[in-house]
C-alpha cells in the first residue's frame, strides 16, 4: 500500500483514537496487506446491461453468513450468528503442490465451534492479497491434480467443509504476484479438478473482485457452490469503498457489483454480497485502512458523522464537509442485509470478523438478525 504524508497530521489522531478502541494485536504487515482487496483504482467496468437485477423466479435455498477469521489474531467468535467460517489464509506451496497452513491450533478451535453450532461450515480459505503460486500451479495438470489432492486431505485431517479459493487475481499481477494470460482458463480447469477431487460432500467457494472480471464464470459457476463478492475497497475518500447504491461519491457500488456478476453469468442464489468490518481514510498512509471496527468514540469530536442516503453508507467529514473515513455501520449494513433479501441473493460475508465490537457483536448481528431464519 502506497504511503503518503499529505494528511499525516490530520489523520494520526485517527490511528490512536481506533488503535485505543481495541485490545486486539495487530497484524503482521504483510498480513494486513492481504485484509484489503486493493480494486479502488480498477476502471468502471462496462455497463451491465438492461435489467440485470430482475429477480430469479425459482426459489433460492437458505441464506448464509460468511464470516472471515485470520489466522494471526485470537478472538474467538460467536458460531451462532453466522452459517459460515472462512479460516484466512492456507498458501499455495512454494512446490505448487500442496497447502500451506499457518497456527493449526487456531483452525481447529474453529472447527470445535461446531459443537456449538452442528450446522456450522468451515472453510479454508487459500491465497489472499499478494498469495502467489496459483498461476504456476494451475497452469500445470500434474501440480494442479496435486494440489485439489492435498486440499482434500487437508478437509480430511482437519473436519473442514470445503475449500474457499481467494487468488486476487487470474492475469492480474497487480499484487506482486506471478501471472499469464492463461489463467482464467486455467482457473476453471483447477476449479473442475478440485470439484472432481471433493465430489459433491464438500463445499467450493471463491472470493471475486468487485468488477467481475478475471474469472470465466460462465464456465465455471457450475464447479461452485456460491461466490463471495468483495464489495468494499472500490474507492477511498472522497469515494465510499463499499456503497451499496451508486451516487457521486462513488466508483463502483454493491447494486452495481452485482449486476455485474449477474451478466457475467452467475445466479442471484449464488451470489453473495461482501461488508467491510474496517473502514479507509483519505489517504492510504494514514489511520483507518484495516483498523479494527469500534464506535469512533472520541473520533466523533474531531469530525461528524454524515449519511449518504442516495449510497445508503455512513461517512466521516472534516470542517469543510471534506469525507475523511469510509466505513459501515449498523445501519448500512442493515440495509445491504434488506438488500440481499429484497433481490433473493444467497446471502452476505464480511472481513473480517475480528474487526466487530467483541462486546456486542454488533456488526455480525446486523446481518444475522435479518438472514438467519427466527428460532
Amino acid at each position: 500500500m502506497k504511503k503518503i504524508l499529505a494528511f499525516s497530521a490530520l489523520l494520526a489522531l485517527g490511528l490512536l483514537l481506533f488503535a485505543g478502541c481495541t485490545d486486539k494485536p495487530s497484524s503482521p504487515t504483510f498480513e494486513k496487506k492481504t485484509a484489503v482487496v486493493t480494486d479502488e483504482n480498477d476502471p468502471q467496468t462496462e455497463d451491465p446491461g438492461e435489467n440485470p437485477g430482475e429477480t430469479p423466479t425459482e426459489p433460492v435455498t437458505d441464506k448464509v453468513i460468511v464470516a472471515y477469521v485470520t489466522y494471526w489474531d485470537t478472538v474467538i467468535p460467536d458460531p451462532s450468528l453466522v452459517t459460515h467460517i472462512n479460516y484466512a489464509f492456507g498458501k499455495v506451496s512454494s512446490s505448487f503442490n500442496s497447502v500451506e497452513i499457518k497456527t493449526e491450533s487456531r483452525l481447529r478451535k474453529m472447527v470445535s465451534l461446531k459443537e456449538k453450532n452442528p450446522k456450522l461450515k468451515v472453510l479454508l480459505s487459500i491465497g489472499g492479497w499478494g498469495a502467489g503460486n496459483f498461476s504456476e500451479m494451475a497452469a500445470s495438470e500434474e501440480f494442479r491434480k496435486a494440489f485439489c489432492k492435498d486440499c482434500l486431505a487437508k478437509c480430511e485431517k482437519y473436519g473442514l467443509d470445503g475449500i474457499d479459493l481467494d487468488w486476487e487475481y487470474p492475469t492480474s499481477n497487480s499484487a506482486g504476484i506471478s501471472s499469464s494470460p492463461n489463467d482464467t482458463k486455467n482457473y476453471t480447469l483447477l476449479l473442475k479438478d478440485l470439484r472432481e477431487t471433493l465430489g459433491n460432500d464438500y463445499l467450493i467457494t471463491m472470493a471475486s473482485s468487485s468488477s467481475a472480471k478475471y474469472v470465466d464464470f460462465k464456465s465455471c459457476i457450475k464447479y461452485m457452490d456460491f461466490v463471495n463478492l468483495m464489495t468494499y475497497d472500490m474507492g477511498r475518500p472522497p469515494k465510499h469503498h463499499s456503497a451499496l447504491y451508486p451516487s457521486s461519491k462513488t466508483s463502483r457500488s454493491v447494486d452495481e457489483s452485482v449486476a455485474l456478476h449477474y451478466k457475467a453469468g452467475i445466479p442471484y442464489d449464488k451470489i453473495v454480497v461482501g461488508a467491510p468490518f474496517y473502514c479507509k481514510a483519505a489517504s492510504s498512509s494514514a489511520s483507518g485502512d484495516g483498523t479494527y471496527y469500534c464506535k469512533m468514540g472520541s473520533l466523533l469530536q474531531k469530525y461528524q458523522e454524515k449519511w449518504d442516503d442516495t449510497s445508503k453508507v455512513p461517512y466521516l467529514a472534516d470542517a469543510d464537509g471534506n469525507m475523511v473515513f469510509t466505513y459501515d455501520n449498523v445501519r448500512s449494513i442493515g440495509l445491504k442485509a434488506d438488500y440481499v433479501l429484497a433481490k433473493k441473493l444467497r446471502g452476505m460475508m464480511f472481513w473480517n470478523w475480528e474487526g466487530d465490537n467483541s462486546s456486542t457483536w454488533e456488526l455480525t448481528r446486523a446481518i444475522s438478525d435479518k438472514l438467519l431464519p427466527k428460532e
